[in-house]
């Protein structure tokens, strides 16, 4: 009987140590570690990086505003308008002693300062210009006219250079602009007296005979600015289309009398002797459209005047075929035939765009 006891025994013991292998594998969890699924951080990753950005693009906005202030103050900051003003001064003084380079140089260096003002631009568009860099020159009027759509300055300068580009159009459209500008809020270095004559000049190019005629006699009628005998002489090539010649005969006579008058003030022989030269022309002109009416004696007079220039000017071969002209006329047996009509070609490029 005590036999029995003893074996139950013996196989409780056994159990018990293998009970602690058998339940080993309960330890195994940490492999599997579900508290810890990557799709789950990942998600959490994601919704930081959002948060980072929209946190981020929040901040950039606010320091933006915030910035912004500070460079407006620069900008209207009395020393940078005055260091912006000294460039400008500079490059205006330059500019009209005829030193294109360095008054793009002050006038760029104006720009750049800040606060530089529409005329910074217009003088800069100028210099461009008249340095045959037409791109640069359309850039900065078109700058001047972004800043001031109003600017009748502006306007006449494009349509000069718009002139220099053939395209006429354009510079009809900017000149119409500029007159336009300058009836509502007249400038104080444009006159109505030349933005008329430079539309008549237009006008002529594109052969609108009756439109130049009404713009030059516009001109002319102005009392504000000097006569430029260029006008008179301008409107009488209009007349000559349309058959007008003894208008045209007038404006020469006109034109003649301006510049006999601009000969006594002018001071150097250089000046005279090209006022001379214009006279000359214009008689010439004027005698052909006498002997167009018929009228000999008006064409002799005037052909004599013109040699008398030509003697002074010591133009040897004008005298000469001014001598065989006048000779013709002179003679009773030869018949006088009619000169040609006087073709409209003085208002060349040189004289449309003389500003």
């Amino acid at each position: 009987m005590k036999k029995t006891p003893a074996k139950k025994t013996v196989n409780t013991k056994s159990r018990t140590r293998v009970r602690p292998v058998a339940t080993k594998p309960s330890v195994k969890p940490e492999k599997t570690k579900p508290c810890f699924n990557p799709w789950s951080l990942s998600i959490y990753v994601y919704w930081f990086i959002i948060l980072f950005f929209i946190a981020a693009t929040f901040y950039i906005l606010g320091r933006a505003h915030n910035i912004q202030p500070t460079t407006n103050n620069v900008e209207i900051t009395e020393e940078v308008l005055l260091q912006s003003g000294d460039f400008y001064e500079s490059g205006k003084t330059k500019l009209l002693a005829g030193n294109l380079a360095d008054a793009i140089v002050d006038l760029t260096a104006a720009i750049d300062a800040g606060a530089a003002s529409v005329d910074t631009y217009i003088l800069r568009g100028e210099a461009y210009m008249q340095s045959g860099d037409y791109r640069n020159a359309m850039a900065d009027f078109n700058a001047a006219l972004g800043k001031d759509p109003a600017n009748a300055v502006a306007y006449y300068d494009r349509s000069l250079l718009n002139t220099r580009l053939e395209d006429y159009n354009a510079a009809m459209n900017d000149i119409n602009n500029a007159l336009a500008a300058n009836t509502s809020n007249p400038s104080a270095i444009l006159q109505m007296r030349d933005l008329y004559a430079k539309r008549g000049q237009l006008n002529l190019w594109l052969k609108n005979w009756q439109g130049a005629v009404a713009d030059y006699t516009n001109s002319l009628a102005r009392p504000d600015g000097t006569v430029n005998p260029t006008v008179y002489a301008e409107r009488a090539e209009a007349y000559t289309a349309l058959a007008n010649y003894a208008d045209a005969i007038n404006d020469y006579a006109s034109a003649i009398r301006v510049i006999s008058e601009q000969i006594q003030g002018a001071p150097t022989m250089e000046e005279r002797e090209s006022l001379s030269n214009r006279a000359m022309s214009y008689f010439e002109k004027s005698a052909a459209l006498n002997l167009n009416m018929g009228n000999i004696d008006g064409a002799r007079s005037d052909l004599e005047s013109s040699y008398t220039i030509a003697v002074a000017l010591n133009d040897i071969e004008t005298v000469e075929r001014l001598t065989g002209l006048i000779a013709e006329l002179n003679a009773p047996s030869a018949p006088v035939e009619p000169a040609p009509t006087p073709v409209v070609e003085s208002a060349t490029v040189e004289t449309v765009v003389q500003e």
